[in-house]
């Protein structure tokens, strides 16, 4: 599929002005897609043998939002690898009540590219990576790399001419298929929604804004060049599974934790 530039533009959700009703609306429909579809259960035996090799039972989420897809993928991470546990983290935390056991949510600002100290076991970043600009992505990698911590980051966005045809088509009408599956149904988010679409239109600009920062697999392995250290090694590559393309990159320190 042909390529189309990386471009660091901006995201809403990304913006601390966003006004709490738009954001929340925004967020809600991320996590019901997220719940329902869910596109990472791919990723399970990938992660449970991070944690095996590892020796951990531990695992440290970055830029988790409102919990991104850990409520369902868990459940399923645990049935393969039974004492796994996540903690939630983000710059702005937004702990949620719905957690599956296991999972818990840091109240505390984590930036993600100065994890502290006492937050061990295997990184992951789901739908995050592409939020920074190279400079920043290299320095959150090479912490894992200089740390020794096993990372893991996944990307369902393509930087392609189809794929961003494909949600100037889709998106809309995905976002009022699915927002009738929200709850609490709120008549802010009805109003924003259907009679003025604001909701749809930034969460349509938000996709096509993240295909566009997309990083590839060739851009992942530019960015981990020379790092590194003590043995530590990076794999990048694509799954594919019906109607969609996960993006991964793996890395895997040269000595347990």
């Amino acid at each position: 599929m042909p390529l189309l530039p990386r471009l660091q533009l901006f995201e809403f959700l990304d913006q601390p002005w966003l006004p709490g009703p738009l954001r929340r609306g925004e967020v809600d429909y991320l996590r019901v897609v997220l719940d329902r579809v869910r596109p990472y259960d791919t990723v399970v035996p990938q992660l449970a043998e991070l944690l095996r090799t590892a020796g951990t039972d531990q695992i440290v989420d970055l830029c988790s939002g409102t919990g991104g897809p850990w409520r369902t993928l868990l459940p399923a991470l645990r049935a393969a690898h039974g004492g796994a546990e996540v903690t939630l983290t983000d710059l702005h935390p937004t702990p949620v009540q719905e957690l599956p056991p296991g999972a818990h949510y840091r109240d505390t600002p984590v930036d993600a590219t100065r994890i502290p100290e006492e937050l061990t076991g295997v990184r992951t970043l789901f739908e995050g990576l592409h939020h920074f600009p190279p400079e920043q992505a290299r320095a959150l990698l090479a912490d894992a790399a200089a740390r020794g911590a096993p990372f893991a980051a996944y990307e369902l966005t393509q930087r392609s001419l189809p794929y961003l045809l494909i949600q100037l088509l889709l998106v809309v009408p995905l976002v009022w298929v699915f927002t009738l599956l929200i709850r609490p149904l709120h008549w802010w988010r009805l109003v924003l929604t259907y009679l003025v679409p604001i909701i749809p239109l930034i969460i349509l600009w938000d996709g096509v804004v993240s295909s566009l920062r997309t990083y590839t697999p060739e851009d992942l392995d530019k960015l981990t060049e020379g790092l590194d250290t003590h043995g530590y090694r990076w794999g990048s590559g694509v799954y594919r599974t019906p109607g969609m393309v996960i993006t991964y990159l793996i890395g895997r320190p040269g000595r347990p934790l």
